[in-house]
């Protein structure tokens, strides 16, 4: 597309725009002509109207998609307010600041709506006058709002870990948006509203065979949202949302392989040759000592511990957060573990902070080479074998949970367990190890 330049109309740069094709079945009009307030006299080559027009530019083909897509115009908030202003070239302030300025800075702000024809836009009466609410949180803008109240706590994700989170929580309020068919300010949502998102999912559950965790989740996320920015804010607001969970759901135990099957087929001689080395080689550290996934391809250098009496790794946070508290351990290396570990000294640069893409990536290989015997199973399913391992040989409860990396229910005194005594119990379920690592 062509740069758009400012186009002088009766001494006052402006925007033209031909309605596009595509957007003429919800545009009637011909041409669209927006003053940007900007006299020629005063900028006769035209270069803040340039910057103007490419603003002013933006918000009408935000506008004509959002007719497109059936989405009304968003509800009016100081932050999206602010941001308008901004492109306009003024900064934001409040009504009572307004009212308290010098007459001649309203009567300016004023002129500006007059020139630009937009007395009827809510967004720039907002925006140019202020009257935009500080506690009103639209929908449309709940997850960047929570994100800034989480901020702390976000401090410790990893970016793909802060990625995930984002992602999750603007799904489910895409999915709320798509079945109220609006966008709306949090305090003016219903019961009713959030009564039929959970109707929505119900319906799912059973014509789709949509997970109920995955429904409960979306609403968790909603009713999460809301309840800690209305804290924040102090707002007093109806939580709609509290006490929807649907019925039905629980943890779906993975299916472990047997430790037969992965001895004779998955550690067999060349069975995965055809993985990458680092995928490999966690296939290997995973089926070994159980850890998840997400563990292996995040140690670094600093948690992998080759040079003495017992070699270990070291799971804790670098850079990002653990599952729970209880995950922070240290493992001995035994058996084909510390084989792919002597070949990985500095970790997994391949995966790091990519565990999606490496389980992918096994998950796909091991399927298309027959060491899926069952769909359930899956390379997490890795870490259930490693558990029913522990248990054949039946350690200290103590010990099996500190090596699962699972909540021990007795109060914490002392020490964890050494790794000299941890290797004691992992060389006793240690597997045999193919000769090519």
């Amino acid at each position: 597309m062509r740069p758009i330049t400012p186009q002088n109309n009766k001494g006052i740069w402006c925007l033209t725009r031909f309605v596009p094709q595509r957007y003429k079945a919800v545009d009637a009009r011909k041409i669209v002509r927006i003053n940007t307030g900007i006299r020629v006299a005063d900028d006769p080559a035209g270069i803040r109207a340039y910057e103007a027009v490419q603003a002013l530019n933006a918000e009408l083909e935000a506008y004509w998609r959002g007719l497109a897509e059936g989405r009304p115009t968003a509800p009016v908030t100081s932050e999206n307010a602010r941001e308008y202003a901004a492109r306009l070239g003024l900064r934001y302030q409040p009504v009572s600041a307004s009212a308290a300025g010098p007459v001649d800075e309203i009567l300016r702000r004023l002129s500006l709506l007059e020139s630009r024809g937009l007395v009827d836009e809510p967004k720039a009466v907002a925006a140019i006058l202020g009257g935009a609410s500080r506690g009103k949180v639209a929908l449309s803008g709940l997850v960047k709002a929570f994100e800034a109240e989480e901020a702390v706590t976000l401090a410790a994700y990893s970016p793909n870990q802060l990625r995930r989170w984002r992602n999750t929580r603007n799904l489910a309020v895409k999915n709320l948006m798509s079945v109220i068919e609006r966008d709306a300010y949090i305090d003016e949502l219903t019961r009713d509203d959030a009564l039929d998102f959970r109707d929505w999912w119900k319906e799912r559950i059973i014509n789709e065979g949509v997970d109920v965790d995955t429904a409960n989740k979306q609403i968790g996320h909603i009713s999460a949202m809301i309840e800690g920015i209305a804290k924040a804010n102090r707002l007093e607001i109806d939580l709609v949302f509290k006490g929807l969970r649907i019925d039905g759901g629980g943890y779906n135990q993975r299916q472990p392989y047997t430790p037969e099957f992965v001895q004779n087929h998955i550690l067999a001689e060349s069975a995965l040759a055809g993985l990458n080395p680092e995928a490999r080689r966690v296939v290997y550290v995973c089926a070994e000592i159980g850890l998840r996934p997400v563990e292996v391809v995040n140690m670094t250098e600093n948690s992998i511990k080759l040079e003495c009496d017992v070699p270990h790794v070291i799971i804790q946070p670098e850079g990002r957060v653990l599952k729970t508290p209880y995950s922070e351990r240290h493992i001995p290396l035994v058996g084909v573990a510390l084989k792919a570990m002597r070949l990985q000294p500095k970790g997994f640069p391949k995966y790091f902070d990519k565990s999606a893409a490496l389980s992918a990536c096994v998950n796909k290989y091991m399927k298309a080479n027959k060491l899926r015997p069952e769909t359930r199973l899956t390379l997490y399913s890795l870490r259930h074998t490693f558990e029913d391992r522990l248990t054949t040989v039946e350690p200290p409860e103590k010990i099996q949970a500190y090596l699962m990396g699972h909540k021990y229910d007795r109060p914490k005194y002392g020490s964890p367990p050494s790794l000299e005594q941890l290797q004691v119990w992992l060389n006793k379920i240690a597997f045999r190890a193919p000769t090519s690592i």
